[in-house]
């Protein structure tokens, strides 16, 4: 806001949001107080937004363990959202962590670790702000790894022996006979008891407090069916009276084997998300522990940590670049693939920027640091790949509802089926192992990890190709694209237009007319400023007074007191100048390709020149992939409409856009959009309003200067086919979420009703659940060989 009319739109958009009862904002401290019953804060910064303002938001994540399924997750999104100041809340099951979006300063950490430690589940406290202690803390998830794998062993160990016996008495009733007894019964119990109690009380450690505050989820499902069938074992043990003699049968085995298949299952559940997760770990394993510092006039070794921007460092042949840095002597080749996903080394000397974790070629080199932690391109990138595996997909919205009354349907349909069989005259054991058997079967585990840990594996293999996704749903809406539309300059060419021809007009002589024109244009960012100043090398540029950009029109400067226009025939007529004399010539420039550009001196028009940006070498390829696919392709430039045509006829192009300003780019995606969800593609800054009016933005960067905050998609590397590398692991991606729900959700229509009935067995249901989450997460591990 920066008037006293902003404030006053701000107010009107808060007042007419429901519920708003009062309204004051203050210019000066660009607060807005807004009093009212029952508001929804969501709603207010909707409300400031939709009238062309923003408003500041913190985010807060926490790392969350013991969830273990899609209703987990669902209860601690619904406890975080109930905390007063909250926002919004996403809880990925895949990485275990919960991001709560709130206004700064409205909530504290330490009420969001209360509320989780209140639903039940345990807060991982924050990390130390020492950068060098955080690169040496484990990763994500080993700390629940390695308890899950003890927990599994131990229980292996105990319930061994019982399914040993067990299934062994089967095969040889001799040896059935000789443990049927009171003796083998006990030491069933003793072992059994010890797995319920020890290994398996995780189980009962968070599922009962969740059952009983009305919020049941996997957890709760297991230790119902354990402790069911524990407790009848143990009643027949004890006091074997209450139990009609038929019906004395004890199933300690199948308690103690369920709780270690399931613990087993968890732990190579556990295990597969850790190498989903990799992507993360091995970005930051990229980075060198060390690095050599001159100092004092000497040099030594420090540790990469401790470098500050502005440390000299030598790079020997072979190294690792410590950190972000510019080459001040030598040269080399660079290996910049884990950045670029480029496999082709890239020569490097003085003035030119290198990458932290890239690979030294055979040149040594002295580097000045430009940034360090946080500020680096390695860590920007790691940033980047967190914030999209942590996002939520559309088409998890159908899972999600499904989770939230899934465990309370699988507890009812279980007691309908201990009373139904009962009813049936099955008694009391007969009834209790079919509903064990609905209790274990049921996983809403595979449901909750089928779209994150997909999501989790396709950002990190994008990452390794060098596609960044800033939003895990930037995947899906990709997937969902038909038309792709590309700025000219940079994305499809090289960007660094030449200047090809120069005709003066009569009275002006072609190096003279060079001269002021490449002076006036000395400071501008224009790519024509490039092509003169290249061209004009050689000469001795006067200095340029009053240089002003027209936008979207051309530049206007005073050189050694003549006045100098330079730019499009429309930026003429503006003058009330005429370029029908050069229309021929400008015509034939056009035809070629090649972009004319007018200059006027002094009032009168001095003649045209032209432009040439040749196209990268990649460009056809990167088309003729993306036709494949089935895409329409459209070319947004602001040539005029004959040089337009004449660079996108050879490449087949769909849909040319052509004399189109910077702030007409987003009517010509709306145009565009007619034939579909649309794609736009450019270089991130001064596209950025058309890359944030399509269904998704995708930035050309460079390793360097990656376009962050104009799209959805960042290319790492210079290249188009990168944009054919994204849309294919869209597909990919989503390919794969779909065959993980069809799994999720087939897997329990079909063996929820085997076991009602009576068709499974408790164990073969531990086994098939804990192997379901497993293969969820196998199936998406499958994604790491895409491309």
């Amino acid at each position: 806001m920066s008037c006293a009319s902003c404030a006053g739109r701000v107010e009107r958009a808060l007042a007419a949001v429901p519920g708003v009862e009062g309204v004051s904002v203050n210019l000066a401290t660009h607060r807005a107080t807004v009093e009212g019953a029952a508001l929804d804060r969501a709603a207010l910064r909707e409300a400031v937004a939709r009238a062309g303002y923003a408003s500041p938001e913190a985010v807060t994540e926490l790392d969350v363990e013991g969830m273990s399924c899609a209703s987990c997750t669902g209860r601690v999104e619904r406890t975080l959202a109930a905390v007063p100041g909250v926002d919004g809340v996403s809880v990925n099951l895949a990485t275990h962590r919960a991001t709560v979006r709130h206004a700064p300063g409205a909530v504290g950490r330490d009420a969001l670790e209360a509320a989780v430690a209140g639903a039940g589940y345990r807060p991982v406290p924050e990390p130390a702000p020492d950068a060098a202690a955080a690169e040496e803390a484990p990763p994500p998830g080993a700390g629940e790894e390695a308890g899950l794998r003890r927990d599994a062993l131990r229980a292996i160990a105990l319930a061994a022996p019982l399914f040993l016996v067990e299934m062994g008495g089967h095969l040889l009733p001799a040896l059935h006979h000789a443990v049927d007894g009171t003796a083998w019964r006990w030491l069933g119990l003793a072992l059994a008891t010890a797995v319920m109690f020890g290994p398996g009380w995780r189980f009962h450690r968070t599922g009962w407090p969740a059952l009983f505050r009305g919020g049941p989820e996997m957890n709760s499902l297991v230790a119902l069916g354990t402790l069911a069938a524990w407790a009848y074992s143990v009643v027949v043990t004890l006091a074997p009276g209450l139990v009609p003699e038929g019906q004395r049968h004890v199933y300690f085995e199948a308690s103690a084997v369920i709780v270690a298949l399931v613990l087993l299952g968890r732990w190579l559940e556990a295990r597969s998300r850790g190498r989903a997760s990799s992507a993360i770990r091995r970005l930051l394993d990229l980075r060198p522990a060390t690095a050599r510092v001159e100092r004092g006039g000497a040099e030594e070794e420090v540790p990469a940590s401790a470098l500050r921007v502005g440390d000299v460092m030598r790079l020997r042949p072979g190294e690792r670049v410590p950190t972000d840095a510019v080459v001040l002597e030598g040269e080399s080749h660079v290996d910049e693939s884990m950045v670029t996903g480029e496999s082709v080394p890239v020569r490097r000397g003085p003035g030119d920027a290198v990458v932290g974790g890239t690979v030294n070629g055979r040149g040594a080199l002295r580097l000045r640091a430009t940034a360090v932690g946080a500020g680096t391109v390695l860590a920007r990138i790691t940033r980047l790949v967190e914030e999209a595996q942590g996002g939520k997909l559309p088409v998890q919205a159908l899972a999600d509802r499904v989770t939230r009354v899934f465990v309370p349907a699988v507890i009812l349909v279980a007691a309908l089926t201990f009373l139904g069989w009962l009813a049936a005259g099955a008694g009391p054991a007969g009834a209790l192992v079919p509903a064990v058997a609905v209790l274990i079967i049921a996983c809403p585990c595979a449901m909750g990890l089928a779209t994150p840990v997909a999501v989790m594996v396709g950002t990190g293999r994008a990452a390794a190709l060098g596609v960044l996704f800033r939003r895990g749903a930037a995947l899906q809406a990709l997937r969902e694209v038909s038309v792709v539309a590309m700025d000219k300059t940079g994305t499809l060419t090289e960007g660094r237009p030449v200047l090809t021809d120069l005709v003066p007009a009569p009275g002006f002589e072609r190096d003279a007319l060079l001269r002021l024109v490449a002076a006036a244009e000395a400071s501008s960012e224009h790519p024509l400023a490039g092509a003169l100043r290249e061209a004009a090398k050689g000469m001795e540029l006067p200095r340029a007074a009053k240089v002003e950009a027209v936008p979207g029109m051309g530049l206007r400067a005073e050189v050694e007191g003549r006045r100098v226009e330079v730019g499009a025939d429309r930026f003429m007529a503006s003058l009330g100048l005429d370029v029908a004399p050069f229309a021929a010539a400008a015509s034939r420039l056009a035809e070629a390709g090649r972009s004319p550009v007018f200059a006027a001196v002094d009032g009168r028009l001095a003649g045209v020149l032209a432009m040439a940006d040749p196209l990268r070498a990649t460009t056809p390829a990167a088309l003729a992939a993306l036709r494949g696919m089935g895409l329409r392709l459209a070319m947004v430039t602001g040539d005029n409409r004959r040089t337009a045509e004449a660079v996108a006829r050879p490449l087949g192009l769909d849909a040319v856009e052509a004399e189109v300003r910077p702030e007409g780019k987003v009517e010509a995606v709306r145009r565009l959009r007619g034939a579909g969800r649309i794609a736009f593609v450019g270089d991130g800054v001064n596209d950025a309003p058309a890359l944030a009016a399509a269904d998704v933005g995708i930035a050309i960067g460079t390793g360097t200067e990656v376009a962050i905050e104009s799209a959805e998609v960042v290319l790492m590397s210079g290249d188009p086919r990168g944009i054919a590398t994204a849309v294919s692991l869209s597909r990919a991606t989503m390919a794969n979420i779909r065959g993980n729900l069809f799994w999720a959700f087939a897997y329990n229509v079909v063996l929820i009703p085997v076991a009602v009935a009576g068709l499974l067995s408790p164990v073969l249901a531990a086994a098939a659940m804990g192997l379901s989450s497993v293969f969820v997460v196998g199936n998406a591990l499958r994604l790491r060989r895409a491309s």
